[in-house]
């Protein structure tokens, strides 16, 4: 299973600070899924940028994004991640939402997507790293099942 890890931070990737999400989210994944195969990429919230770190994914079974999620004008994920999947999946987003409120009330100014593109998933995750790496253990009993189910192999 290939799965992306795109970190969206205008200053992570200005080189502000050091983007610490995207090797928590990977570092997750390889502990609970050591067979998957991840890569990481870093670009600042612009819709243009984010379209393009999806276009470089476009042959992973999973892109999580981590960062460009909540209320602030320049958080742009969730319409990147709208306009480029063509069927949405509620019930990704509303599990992590419903599992992030069990840890911080903030959670409800979580503006995350989850979709698919042919058999491809996509999920938002928040930017910061406690909840990143939270909606990573949670996320990656189900990222498997949700190949196959993609792929047409049923329950």
């Amino acid at each position: 299973m290939r799965i992306a890890v795109i970190t969206v931070s205008d200053r992570a990737s200005g080189g502000v600070y050091e983007d610490r999400a995207g090797p928590a989210i990977e570092e997750i994944l390889l502990e609970l899924l050591p067979d998957c195969r991840v890569e990481r990429d870093l670009v600042p919230d612009e819709l243009g940028e984010i379209t393009n770190a999806f276009n470089r994914h476009s042959d992973a079974d999973w892109i999580i994004t981590t960062g460009g999620t909540g209320p602030a004008p320049r958080d742009v994920t969730p319409e990147a991640t709208r306009a480029w999947f063509d069927r949405a999946m509620p019930g990704i987003a509303d599990y992590l939402r419903m599992k992030s409120l069990e840890e911080t009330p903030h959670a409800v100014f979580s503006r995350g997507e989850a979709g698919m593109r042919g058999r491809q998933y996509i999920v938002n995750f928040p930017g910061s790293v406690r909840a990143a790496t939270s909606c990573a253990r949670w996320l990656a009993p189900l990222l498997d099942h949700g190949v196959k189910m993609a792929a047409g192999e049923g329950h």
